[in-house]
């Protein structure tokens, strides 16, 4: 256990922004699992800038690590033009 105040708000601001960066994941990669799940290449191409747009924003807050992200627009591009 932290014995020190300053210790203790650092356990504190940890737990509270890994629950944030979580929260953060998860909707990423639902968004990534509903566009996969798409079969109409229109509805797909209109879906894949606000996924691509997250990705980037994860990627500069180190949520994610940048060849992560881009290896999932790689692949998610792939799957839309495969439709």
């Amino acid at each position: 256990m932290a014995n020190h105040k300053s210790s203790l708000k650092r356990i504190r601001q940890d737990k509270k922004k890994a629950e944030h960066n979580h929260y953060y994941a998860k909707t990423m990669r639902n968004a990534v699992r509903k566009l996969r799940a798409m079969t109409n290449k229109e509805e797909a191409e209109k879906l894949y800038p606000s996924v691509q747009k997250m990705l980037d924003k994860l990627t500069k807050t180190n949520i994610i690590h940048k060849n992560k992200a881009a290896n999932i627009k790689s692949s998610l591009s792939q799957h839309i033009n495969k439709l």
